[in-house]
């Protein structure tokens, strides 16, 4: 099999699992808590690293912002032999009780993108494998960590989330918002892949404190230093889904 096109890799190249963060830089925070880190190939949005976890073997890829681009990345990584991925990512929060620096796992996405939507119909759920959330919660709880567990909401338009959206968001009981995990979600069902998600909130949509509103950091220090704790918890899950 020739290298796929955008993530440069081939069957062999790989572990079986694949923690998918939004952001490259991320790539690098999440190896620094692995062992026998190797980068594998970087192009474009997308940084791929395989490492080690507690004897468990994984790779590292960054998916970039957005469904277009995370189900490149899905989709190819599905062709060289992944049968796992774990969105480790940010999201707003749309509930006035979840504060900057909670986390959440999400247990479906609503499909507020319009990638999903190329491969089928919007009412087929986004949900993500059983095991895969369940070992993120028990990994959450045998930290004691508090983790809010609940559908969130996929959206393509980050600068067109009026209040009218968020009111709505809200009124359903939908817990946050983020940009790729109903694609993922639903394009790791099609391929017969496990798939979960876990993601440190960057800010409060209702509360008006969403990224970007307040300061000229992506991510405010309390969610900086979350994601840490999102991605320990993360490694650990996977020592069980392995």
């Amino acid at each position: 099999m020739a290298k796929q096109p955008h993530l440069l890799v081939e069957e062999g190249d790989v572990h079986d699992i694949a923690l998918v963060p939004g952001d490259p830089g991320r790539v690098d925070r999440i190896a620094k808590q692995c062992e026998n880190v190797e980068e594998v190939s970087q192009n474009r949005e997308y940084k791929i690293v395989n490492a080690e976890y507690d004897g468990v073997a994984l790779t590292i890829c960054s998916t970039g912002i957005g469904c277009p681009s995370a189900a490149i990345a899905v989709e190819e990584l599905s062709r060289v032999g992944v049968d796992t991925v774990i969105r480790v990512g940010t999201i707003g929060a749309l509930q006035e009780h979840i504060e900057i620096g909670d986390m959440i796992v999400a247990t479906g996405a609503a499909k507020e993108e319009g990638t999903s939507k190329r491969y089928e119909s919007p009412v087929y759920p986004a949900v993500p494998d059983y095991e895969v959330l369940t070992a993120l919660v028990d990994s959450a709880e045998a930290n004691d960590e508090d983790v809010h567990v609940g559908p969130i909401v996929s959206d393509d338009a980050f600068y067109n989330e009026s209040d009218e959206y968020v009111e709505e968001w809200n009124a359903a009981n939908l817990l946050a918002i983020e940009m790729e995990a109903a694609t993922v979600f639903a394009l790791a069902r099609r391929k017969g892949m496990r798939a979960g998600a876990i993601c440190t909130v960057d800010g409060n949509l209702v509360k008006g404190t969403q990224k970007g509103a307040d300061s000229d950091e992506e991510l405010p220090e309390k969610a900086k230093n979350n994601v840490e704790r999102a991605i320990a918890i993360t490694l650990r899950a996977v020592t069980t889904v392995a």
